[in-house]
């Protein structure tokens, strides 16, 4: 009995860790626990001794922060006008018929996939630069141009931007507008440019400030680069009249300063494609050896075929050969051949008369569509009651509209109406359509009374 009292007792029983078994499963839990313990010690070690510790987060792409915001809402009537992108009045994206059948057309004939050139396909640059110059250009029958491909406008513009900064000794500072689209700065800066600016957009207008763009750029430094949109200026949706483009062509002659003519919106601005390309045109004419850089992602559609081109204006053909074999040069490292697929498709289309003809239709649906926006926009919004005058609205022109909205009442449309877009009321009015506009002007009318 003394026994049995022990064990219920608990002094006669063994300690179950005297188990090898036991006490080897006890170290194993002790030993995980420390690991634990000493694991932030040991991520920290290893982010010190990281070849990339250094490098920090870097800050949101604010288009892509709208579109994510957008895509979390619940709400049935929400609305993106932050991406720039067309859309048809169902609100979805687009593509030209004529797209679909130059696509036919490439795949019934079987086609290869090899190498382009280094300056891209040779039908496709003719094409653009025709497009760009006219026809009937000097510049253009003369041969006293290169044109070369570009990965879209974005890649065009960095094509141009390297070839500056290796070869126009005469300065490193390039004016943008103020403001200008938002990858200008970068691609500039980072081919190891200057970046400067001139006035051109006036917010309590909500239009063109021209009398300050012309005082700026009397004062710029003779042969500096200035950078000017050739139509449907992003994002202010703001262009020069006929007449002030005179007198900016004037000026920028008088003080010797190279021209960057970013010209991605030709057709897509006015439903002309001869209209849109009147500046680009017009300084030609008047001896000013411009650059310029082109896309086809807005006038096409093809915004992932990434089809664009760079073109320099030279004094004679002879030079233009030179500037051809250091811009193939410098693109060799940089992407080796631009892509097939999209240079084919603008190809095919500006050189087969029938289907230019039906891009030409279309194209001026797009724009068309998007000039009916706007309008319907400011009737809507006097319908509600507005005393504001929306008149900017239809005097800007192309895929962007300067609202003039601040950015808490932008914050409230977001808050209050689930409509999204930048904070500078930057609206995409592609994405207005004729079912959404009316409660577009409400919500407006709502925050601004």
């Amino acid at each position: 009995m003394r026994g049995a009292g022990r064990e219920a007792g608990g002094r006669g029983v063994r300690c179950p860790l005297s188990s090898p078994l036991a006490a080897a499963a006890a170290a194993m839990a002790l030993l995980h626990t420390r690991r634990l313990l000493a694991a932030p010690r040991f991520a920290a070690a290893a982010r010190a001794s990281s070849w990339w510790s250094h490098v920090e987060m870097g800050p949101p792409d604010p288009i892509l922060g709208v579109t994510e915001a957008f895509k979390r809402d619940t709400n049935s009537k929400k609305m993106n006008l932050g991406v720039g992108a067309y859309r048809d009045d169902n609100g979805k994206p687009y593509v030209l018929n004529c797209v679909r059948k130059a696509e036919a057309m490439i795949a019934s004939k079987k086609m290869d996939k090899e190498y382009l050139p280094i300056g891209g396909l040779a039908d496709f640059t003719r094409a653009s630069a025709e497009l760009a110059l006219g026809e009937n250009s000097e510049a253009f029958k003369s041969g006293r141009y290169v044109t070369v491909q570009g990965i879209s406008g974005t890649g065009s513009l960095r094509i141009g931007a390297n070839f500056l900064q290796r070869f126009f000794k005469s300065s490193r500072d390039v004016y943008l507008p103020k403001p200008s689209w938002g990858n200008h700065t970068p691609i500039f800066r980072d081919a190891g440019l200057q970046l400067q600016a001139y006035r051109y957009y006036d917010p309590k207008t909500c239009s063109l400030d021209f009398s300050g763009a012309m005082d700026d750029i009397s004062k710029i430094p003779e042969k500096s680069i200035i950078v000017l949109h050739a139509c449907a200026h992003n994002p202010t949706g703001v262009d020069p009249r006929q007449e002030q483009w005179k007198e900016l062509a004037a000026m920028v002659k008088k003080r010797n300063l190279l021209v960057y003519f970013d010209m991605a919106y030709q057709g897509f601005a006015s439903g002309d494609i001869n209209r849109d390309a009147w500046a680009v045109r017009y300084f030609i004419e008047q001896g000013i050896n411009v650059i310029l850089s082109q896309s086809y992602a807005k006038n096409m559609g093809l915004y992932g075929e990434r089809a664009g081109a760079f073109t320099v204006i030279c004094s004679d053909a002879e030079e233009a050969k030179r500037v051809e074999s250091q811009l193939k040069i410098l693109i060799r490292p940089m992407y080796s051949n631009p892509p097939l697929n999209g240079a084919r498709i603008a190809s095919i289309i500006l050189n087969t008369p029938d289907l230019r003809k039906e891009w030409l239709v279309e194209v001026k649906g797009m724009a068309d569509r998007i000039i009916s926006m706007r309008t319907q926009l400011v009737s809507n919004l006097k319908k509600e009651g507005s005393s504001h005058n929306w008149q900017h609205i239809t005097d800007q022109i192309g895929m962007f509209c300067f609202t003039g909205l601040k950015p808490e009442q932008v914050e409230r449309l977001i808050k209050e109406f689930s409509i999204y877009m930048t904070k500078d009321g930057r609206i995409s009015v592609a994405g207005v359509t004729s079912g959404n506009v009316g409660y577009l002007a409400h919500a407006i009318h709502q925050v601004t009374k």
